[in-house]
């Protein structure tokens, strides 16, 4: 389903000390950093698998998932997801996947959330039948529909994010960060909703977090990267240690590998 292959991603990043001198002189000569977001990643990734990306800020974690989507090129390596090559295939290959960055919105700001759901049916193309399915599927945001979105709270923002990224049924969903800011109950309620949509579709999830719980909740497997290199691959009971709880057992890897 998903294979990368040695992939590399650098960015290089101006640099400059405080102070309107340095400010002028960075005009004439800017001094670059290279940051080696991604260096020889690789990975396989079944289909119907959900999948825990972990790592701490900076790892490397947005950036795989940018690269899997399409909207990044990399470097070096090889990348597939289910047959097409992300980035040269954009077209074809976004009507087949769903994505959901938990600081970015797919929703229109000012319009009732349901405005936004038959923009998106549009762009995708999708079918009136299997529109009208998948709404009926979300019974529990149905109160929400005629909602604008900026009166929704965040996790109810969230539910509905998640939700316009499914409305076309893709066969891999991609989750970055979707649970942050969200109380208790609202990750519940996302999480539901993301097991219930890979039991009833069996759709593959990759899922970027720092919230643990969410891995144990949903995650079968776990990968774990640090400076740009996958430093682990396994189940949760892989990376148990002890008796602790998930967050210690993090942790301490953490301090392991020294990330």
């Amino acid at each position: 389903m998903i294979t990368m292959e040695h992939v590399c991603k650098s960015y290089k990043i101006a640099k400059r000390n405080a102070g309107f001198g340095e400010a002028v002189k960075a005009l004439f000569h800017r001094e670059y950093e290279t940051i080696h977001a991604l260096n020889d990643v690789s990975f396989t990734i079944q289909d119907q698998e959900m999948v825990g990306y972990i790592g701490p800020n900076g790892a490397g974690k947005s950036s795989t998932i940018k690269i899997l989507s399409g909207i990044l090129t990399p470097d070096r390596g090889t990348v597939l997801v289910d047959g097409r090559i992300p980035y040269k295939n954009r077209t074809r290959h976004v009507k087949e996947i769903g994505v959901v960055f938990g600081q970015r919105s797919q929703l229109w700001w000012d319009v009732p959330v349901i405005d936004s759901f038959e923009l998106l049916k549009d762009i995708y193309s999708i079918s009136e039948p299997l529109y009208r399915q998948s709404l009926t599927e979300m019974l529990d945001l149905a109160q929400l529909l005629r909602t604008p979105t900026r009166q929704l709270s965040l996790g109810q923002r969230m539910r509905c994010e998640i939700a316009a990224s499914l409305l076309h049924r893709p066969r891999i969903l991609f989750l970055d960060e979707p649970t942050i800011g969200l109380d208790a109950v609202s990750k519940l309620a996302v999480r539901d909703f993301i097991l219930k949509q890979n039991k009833t579709h069996g759709t593959t999830v990759i899922l970027t977090t720092h919230d643990m719980q969410d891995i144990e909740a949903l995650a079968s497997r776990i990968i774990l990267i640090g400076k740009g290199k996958i430093l682990m691959d396994g189940t949760l009971d892989d990376i148990r240690r002890g008796g602790g709880s998930i967050d210690e057992t993090v942790a301490e890897l953490y301090r392991t590998y020294d990330i």
